[in-house]
C-alpha cells in the first residue's frame, strides 16, 4: 500500500460509489448519503474529508458539455524527446483548457493531452504554438469524429470499472447535430456555471455559499441546475477519483484499426463492455491507422490485458496497440469562461511571427 494511505473500509467504499452518481443536489447531501449508508452527516464528511487528504477524493462538482457551451476539443498526441518530456508537460499544463495529461508508452507518441479553447480561439493555433513552445518532434490533432460512450465510474466496492454508457451523440443523425450546436448562455448564466465548476466545500450546507454569492435562493440555484441539464449544458454533479489511490493502478488508452463500415457497429459493442470509460472515433492518418480509442482502467495491468483480450474477442478486432500510462502529469475537469485563457491567447499571440513587442 503508497505511504499514508489509510485502508478504506467498506464504508468508504460505499460512499464513494454514491459520490461518483449523481450528487444530490439537496440542501443537505452529506445527510442524505449519510442516510443511503447508515451513518451520519458528520461522519460522512469526517469520512470524506480523509479521503480528499489522501487525495483519493480529487473534487465533486458540475459536469458541463464542453460541445454545447460552444469550446472546441480536442485530443493531441505530441512526440517528444524522452529527456523533454517532463518539462513538456509542465509547459502544456498551463494553459487551462487542459484537463488530462498523460506520459503513455506503446508508441511513437508519448505524451497525450486533451485540450479545449473558447469559441473565438483557434484550437489548431493553440496546439501547434504548445508544440513549438515544447520543442516536440511531431504533434497530432486527433478530434472526435463520434463520441461512442462517456462515463467514468469505479464501482469500489468490487473493485471493478462499472461506467455507464453515457452517449452524448446518441445514435440518431438529429440528435448528434443537436449535441454538436452550442447553446446561448448569458452572463449570469456563466457567473452560474463559474461558480458550479469549482470544488464543494465539504460543510453540512455546500451549495448555500454557491447561491449567496449568485444572489439566488437555495431553490432557485437548484431550479437553474435543473434547466442546465434540460437543456443538456450540465450532465450532473459527481465527483472526481484518483483512479491510482483509488486501487485502479492501471490504466490503458487501446486504440484499434475499425474497417469504415463496422465503425458504429464496434464503437456500440466497445461501449457495452463495463470497464471501457471512453470509446470514440477519431482520424487516421497515413502514419496512424487506429479509428477507434478505448479507455480501461484496472487494479493490475493484468486487468488491463483481460480487457483488451474481451473487447477483440466480441467484436474480432485484432489489429490494435495498448498505450500503458506511465505517469498523470494532470488530470482536472475543464474549466469554462475564465480569463486564463485570455492570458494564455496573448501569450501565445506575442510569439506569433511579425509580433509587436510592447513594453
Amino acid at each position: 500500500m503508497e505511504a499514508n494511505l489509510i485502508p478504506m473500509d467498506i464504508t468508504d467504499r460505499k460512499l464513494l460509489n454514491l459520490i461518483q452518481g449523481p450528487f444530490p443536489m439537496v440542501e443537505q447531501p452529506f445527510l442524505k448519503l449519510g442516510e443511503e449508508v447508515g451513518i451520519s452527516e458528520q461522519e460522512v464528511l469526517g469520512r470524506l474529508t480523509e479521503l480528499k487528504r489522501q487525495n483519493v477524493l480529487r473534487q465533486i462538482s458540475a459536469i458541463f458539455d464542453t460541445r454545447r457551451l460552444g469550446y472546441k476539443t480536442t485530443l493531441v498526441a505530441m512526440a517528444l524527446e524522452p529527456g523533454n518530456l517532463h518539462q513538456a508537460a509542465m509547459e502544456i499544463n498551463k494553459h487551462p483548457g487542459v484537463s488530462h495529461n498523460y506520459a503513455r508508452e506503446g508508441s511513437y507518441y508519448n505524451l497525450w493531452f486533451t485540450l479545449a479553447v473558447p469559441p473565438e480561439h483557434d484550437l489548431e493555433a493553440t496546439a501547434n504554438y504548445m508544440g513549438r513552445k515544447t520543442n516536440s518532434l511531431e504533434t497530432r490533432i486527433m478530434p472526435t469524429i463520434r463520441f461512442f460512450k462517456i462515463g467514468v465510474n469505479f464501482d469500489m466496492v468490487k473493485e471493478t470499472g462499472s461506467s455507464f454508457n453515457f452517449n452524448p451523440d446518441g445514435f440518431d443523425k438529429g440528435e448528434a447535430e443537436s449535441w454538436n450546436t452550442p447553446v446561448p448562455v448569458t452572463d449570469e448564466e456563466k457567473n452560474a456555471i463559474r461558480e458550479m465548476q469549482e470544488d464543494l466545500p465539504l460543510i453540512p450546507r455546500p451549495f448555500n455559499p454557491i447561491a449567496d454569492r449568485l444572489g439566488l435562493t437555495i431553490t432557485e440555484m437548484f431550479s437553474l441546475g435543473q434547466d442546465f441539464q434540460e437543456r443538456r449544458i450540465m450532465r450532473r454533479y459527481s465527483a472526481v477519483l484518483h483512479h491510482r489511490r483509488s486501487g485502479f493502478r492501471a490504466n490503458a488508452m487501446i486504440v484499434w484499426k475499425v474497417p469504415q463500415e463496422r465503425s458504429e457497429e464496434v464503437g456500440m459493442l466497445m461501449a457495452a463492455h463495463n470497464a471501457v470509460t471512453h470509446c470514440y472515433e477519431r482520424p487516421t492518418f497515413p502514419d496512424w491507422p487506429y479509428t477507434h480509442f478505448t479507455m480501461v482502467h484496472a487494479t493490475t495491468p493484468e486487468g488491463c490485458e483481460q480487457f483488451n483480450q474481451e473487447i477483440s474477442d466480441a467484436t474480432g478486432i485484432t489489429e490494435r496497440l495498448v498505450l500503458y500510462s506511465t505517469r498523470e502529469y494532470k488530470k482536472t475537469r475543464v474549466r469554462y469562461f475564465v480569463k486564463d485563457y485570455d492570458d494564455y491567447q496573448e501569450s501565445e499571440q506575442s510569439e506569433q511571427p511579425g509580433a509587436i513587442a510592447t513594453a
